[in-house]
């Protein structure tokens, strides 16, 4: 006959062999969420930290970097404002104080290099500069049309971009990448200088200087004939193109000056210094009337 306590132990001891593991099982689980939570804490704690210390690296990067930019817009005015007086200075030759106007404006022009270029490039110098090129590229352009103005005036030919570059040289640390001025701030310096020697050659005319207006004349014209054949196959740059528009109404002023002044030079003669008297209308003495 069947033991019924027997039946009731055997029962028992079923249900708990069938419960004991499920309880360990809970207890393992219980112990692996917990180690994945703290491993996961422990993580997450770790990558904010080198988060923050990323993000604290790339502050300290751009405030850096935005100091060295003040100081670069700093020294691009200097040299803005002093190449401006240069070229305010080659605009004072005449007939007969050009060696005494050339020679102050060449030592004005060194004074640019040795103490305002000389100082934007020791901010540049172990920098990617091109990356800061907004920042210095006003006073460059103002340099170069500085530079490639005293130059004609000196001896009737345009100064080079490789020639200018290699005076920047000594200018630098050797050991590291030396500033040089890129083709387009030299381009655009170039076609500001057709402005300024616009302005030279009413000058010369006004002073009777024909055949000086006339050699500006050609060279203005040479250089904007150039720059036609190299600008369409630059990329795209709003500022070139505005600056060929306005070179080109400087050619048109000086070529108009100068041929009004061959074909009706005689109605010109009081402006162009003559001591003798005439009609600014027909170009004959006042005493013919």
């Amino acid at each position: 006959m069947f033991n019924t306590s027997s039946f009731h132990k055997i029962s028992h001891l079923i249900i708990f062999m069938a419960q004991k593991p499920q309880r360990l099982h809970h207890q393992i689980a219980g112990t692996t969420l917990q180690s994945t939570s703290k491993r996961a804490r422990t993580i997450t704690t770790q990558t904010q930290s080198s988060m923050k210390e990323a993000f604290s690296n790339y502050a300290d990067y751009l405030n850096t970097l935005n100091d060295k930019r003040e100081r670069i817009v700093k020294a691009s005015r200097d040299i803005t404002m002093n190449s401006k007086k240069v070229i305010f200075q080659v605009h004072r030759i005449g007939k007969n104080n050009k060696e005494e106007v050339l020679d102050k404006a060449e030592n004005d022009l060194m004074t640019v290099k040795n103490q305002y270029i000389s100082r934007l490039a020791k901010e540049l110098g172990g920098t990617d500069f091109w990356k800061l090129r907004g920042a210095y590229s006003p006073g460059v352009q103002e340099y170069v049309e500085a530079a490639t103005f005293f130059q004609f005036c000196k001896t009737g030919t345009l100064l080079n971009l490789e020639e200018i570059n290699a005076t920047l040289l000594p200018l630098c640390d050797p050991s590291f990448e030396p500033l040089q001025i890129n083709i387009l701030d030299y381009l655009l310096g170039l076609a500001d200088l057709t402005g300024e020697l616009m302005r030279l050659a009413f000058g010369r005319i006004s002073d009777g200087e024909l055949e000086f207006a006339e050699k500006i004349c050609r060279f203005v014209r040479d250089i904007y004939r150039e720059l036609t054949l190299l600008v369409p196959h630059m990329d795209a740059n709003y500022d070139m193109k505005t600056k060929m528009d306005t070179m080109l109404q400087s050619v048109v002023k000086i070529e108009n000056a100068c041929f009004s002044v061959r074909v009706r030079g005689s109605e010109y003669i009081p402006m162009l210094g003559s001591n003798v008297p005439s009609s600014l209308l027909l170009g004959v003495p006042d005493s013919e009337f």
